[in-house]
């Protein structure tokens, strides 16, 4: 599994089509986040701490693509509760000073998607941190 399909969008909302049809977000399964925090999946990490793992898209949409992941999995960023505030925050953190090691100056684009409409494919709440280039807008 990669959380960016090759051939760009259209793969990527066919896939998260596929994930929300076989009930990926109702959990369960483990998903290749799951596997990559518990090595059973080889992964480029760029940092980790006790509560996030970051690494590197395998299939990166810009020429820096990484993602901030929690360790303790949460399918969706739109079923988070007050409980959550710390770590997400955490999250954000992780993410800034990662693009700033990156060499992500100039700016760079933080993407969290949610639930099939919002092109969801891994079931496990990541941030995507992208950048190396001028992203267009709107993004979708």
């Amino acid at each position: 599994q990669r959380c960016a399909a090759a051939g760009g969008q259209d793969g990527e909302v066919d896939k998260a089509r596929r994930a929300a049809a076989a009930g990926q977000e109702v959990g369960g399964q483990p998903t290749i986040f799951s596997k990559i925090i518990a090595r059973s999946v080889p992964a480029t990490i760029l940092y980790e701490d006790d509560k996030c793992l970051v690494f590197r898209d395998v299939a990166p949409q810009a020429p820096v693509h990484f993602l901030v992941i929690p360790k303790r999995p949460i399918p969706r960023i739109s079923r988070v509760g007050p409980e959550d505030t710390e770590l997400l925050g955490h999250l954000l953190v992780v993410a800034a000073r990662t693009a700033q090691a990156e060499g992500l100056a100039d700016g760079y684009r933080l993407v969290i998607n949610d639930g099939k409409h919002g092109a969801q494919s891994v079931y496990h709440l990541h941030l995507h941190v992208l950048g190396g280039r001028q992203l267009g807008w709107p993004p979708g």
